[in-house]
């Protein structure tokens, strides 16, 4: 094999279209088999393809001796797209005008790059959506247990059951809840307690307290967790006393009128969420017995508390003393209402 059959199988072999071409009548003098399938030039020299290239035509005539050019294009080939970079070199000859032109086949480099963007754009995508349900799971616990019971459940996937000797619990329930919503329309009714709920829940919040769960026409609150609160009897109190000048207010311009009982008591309180696999935040101990019997022992539109928490809230509420009665795991104590008009020095919802 002679040193022109090896030049001749090295410009075939190689994976670049190669062609030398006579600039004054833009024949190919040569092309390897890669320009020849690219351009489909054919083999008496007809230009195929290199003649609707107005760039490459344009650059081939008007090029210098010695002189350079480059260019991106495209072709369709079989159905199948192409992207081609294309350099043209002036080759110094005595005879022709002759140039060199080199074109490397970028498809599939093309194909990956907007593979990658594509797939970056995907995952950017998941990303957003992921922070969204993220952000959603995260409100969604918000709105079921503390914020720092939150952190410490996201910070370490566990939380233990905490004990607070001092907390004060609200509890409150509706009269005749179950008749107004057989008599009305039930989904407005649920529009009209999920409307008063979320006051409520901005009630709990002015003063500091926490709503740990409703249970149909119930609402729980409790104040002196997760955070200890001094204060945390006289901040329940604010809160009842605000619920039920509330609802007062809302049912002189309501069809429905919505009587409600409260209780409060103070105590101790232990703090937990409870499930695996749904977390519920509850509480329990002898407040939350106390508060809810306290409930259950008031008059409509009244906060019932007894003895001695009312020790805590006579310096700065009235109390109306209801006299003694026999609380069941509590013994007898001295029961008291709030008065109504304790309520208004305080700054209105």
């Amino acid at each position: 094999m002679n040193i022109d059959d090896i030049s001749q199988r090295l410009m075939t072999s190689v994976r670049v279209g190669l062609a030398i071409i006579n600039a004054d009548d833009m024949k190919p003098v040569f092309s390897n088999e890669h320009f020849k399938k690219w351009f489909q030039v054919e083999e008496d020299g007809t230009l195929g393809l290199l003649g609707e290239q107005e760039e490459l035509v344009a650059s081939i005539t008007g090029l210098e001796p010695g002189g350079t050019f480059n260019f991106d294009t495209t072709l369709k080939v079989r159905r199948r797209e192409l992207s081609l970079s294309v350099h043209i070199s002036c080759l110094e000859s005595d005879s022709l005008p002759l140039v060199l032109v080199e074109v490397h086949n970028n498809t599939r480099l093309k194909e990956m790059e907007s593979m990658i963007q594509s797939y970056s754009k995907m995952v950017e995508r998941n990303e957003r959506d992921l922070k969204r349900e993220k952000e959603r799971a995260e409100k969604l616990l918000l709105n079921v247990m503390p914020k720092s019971v939150f952190e410490e459940l996201k910070a370490f996937g566990v939380t233990a059951p905490t004990r607070y000797d001092e907390a004060s619990v609200l509890m409150l329930d509706f009269i005749a809840f179950t008749e107004m919503s057989i008599a009305d329309d039930p989904a407005a009714i649920v529009s009209e307690l999920n409307d008063i709920f979320t006051n409520f829940d901005r009630i709990v919040e002015q003063f500091g307290c926490e709503r740990i769960k409703t249970i149909g026409d119930a609402y729980m609150a409790v104040s002196g967790l997760p955070e200890s609160n001094p204060d945390h009897a006289r901040n329940i109190a604010k809160a009842a006393l605000l619920f039920i000048r509330y609802l007062e207010q809302r049912n002189k311009t309501h069809k429905n009128a919505w009587l409600a009982r409260v209780g409060i008591a103070s105590g101790p309180v232990i703090g937990s969420i409870v499930g695996v696999h749904k977390y519920v935040y509850d509480i329990f101990g002898p407040a939350v017995n106390l508060a809810a019997r306290m409930e259950r022992r008031s008059d409509p539109m009244q906060v019932t508390l007894c003895s001695p928490m009312s020790d805590n809230l006579k310096d700065i509420f009235r109390l109306i003393e209801k006299g003694e009665e026999e609380i069941k795991g509590f013994g007898k104590l001295t029961l008291y209402n709030l008065d109504p008009s304790s309520a208004g020095h305080l700054d209105a919802f």
